[in-house]
Parts: structure tokens; C-alpha cells; sequence
């Protein structure tokens, strides 16, 4: 059973923080030494997920990934950090965002390489949706991106309805 189920208070964004770091290997890259994007789009999901679970304490599937743009390449021997957090609940489904790093740790440099929104659905033992606790926006791009991600839920269930 989902532990916070239970708390009708809601938790910081804060809480909900969650890094990931991986070295870009040979065997998930392209041709040209590149990191697969689906191996980005993989370890997207794996860091959204990271943080809708550390929010809800509950098992979480994807229901949703927004479109993601590859502003630059990873190449063969650098890190990709992911950060994400909990940018807003919907009672039983959350919006994550996560943003993606490449880390050169030869050269020193870090460059923003995707960013991504997705959205999870929080279950219970039974593999039914379950009710999430809201989340506390505290800083002012927090409380910025809390109030986009309502603006992208009303988009997003404009073009399910389509």
C-alpha cells in the first residue's frame, strides 16, 4: 500500500528531488559516438519516475512523455546527470519535469542537453490509481513551473480529446 496515501497534507517539491548519473558507453551509441536518444528517452523516464515515487511512495507508470528535442549530443565517456522533481499533482497523476546534462569531466564543461515533462500515475497494490498528495511549490520557479504544468495538463487533455 502507498504509505502517503493516507496524508491529506501535501509535500515541499523539495522532497520530491531526485538526480541520476550515467556514463555514456559504447554499447548505447550510435555510429558517429553519440548516446542513443532512445537511451536518453530511458533514462528520462527512470529520473521522472525516480521523483514521482520519492513524492508518493507508491509504485508509478507513465502515462505520458511531452515532446523532447536534443539540443546536443552525449558523446562515448561523458556523464548524463538528470535531475527531475514533481512540478504538480492531479489527485492521482503527477507531472514530473526533468532536465538532462551532458558532463565532460575531461574538459570540465556541462551543457544542457533535453529537457522533458512527463506525466505518471501513482497505483496501489492492486495496480488501481491511487490518490496523491498534493505538492507545496515553495521557491518562485517552483511556483512558476506549478502553475505551467496546469496550463500543459488543459492542453494535453484537449489533444486526448482529438
Amino acid at each position: 500500500m502507498c504509505y502517503y496515501t493516507r496524508l491529506v497534507e501535501g509535500k515541499p517539491v523539495s522532497a520530491s528531488y531526485s538526480d541520476y548519473t550515467e556514463l555514456a558507453l559504447p554499447n548505447d551509441a550510435n555510429s558517429l559516438g553519440n548516446l542513443l536518444g532512445g537511451k536518453v528517452m530511458h533514462l528520462v523516464d527512470l529520473a521522472g519516475a525516480m521523483a514521482a515515487m520519492r513524492h508518493s511512495h507508491c509504485v508509478v507508470v507513465t502515462a505520458s512523455v511531452d515532446q523532447m528535442h536534443f539540443i546536443h549530443p552525449v558523446k562515448i565517456g561523458q556523464w548524463v546527470r538528470l535531475r527531475s522533481a514533481v512540478n504538480r499533482v492531479f489527485r492521482t497523476s503527477m507531472e514530473v519535469g526533468v532536465k538532462v546534462w551532458l558532463e565532460d569531466l575531461v574538459k570540465g564543461e556541462m551543457l544542457h542537453t533535453s529537457s522533458a515533462y512527463l506525466t505518471f500515475v501513482a497505483l496501489d497494490a492492486n495496480g488501481n490509481p491511487v490518490a496523491v498528495p498534493p505538492v507545496i511549490p515553495e521557491t518562485e520557479i517552483e511556483i512558476q513551473r506549478y502553475e505551467a504544468a496546469g496550463l500543459r495538463r488543459d492542453y494535453r487533455l484537449k489533444m486526448r480529446k482529438r
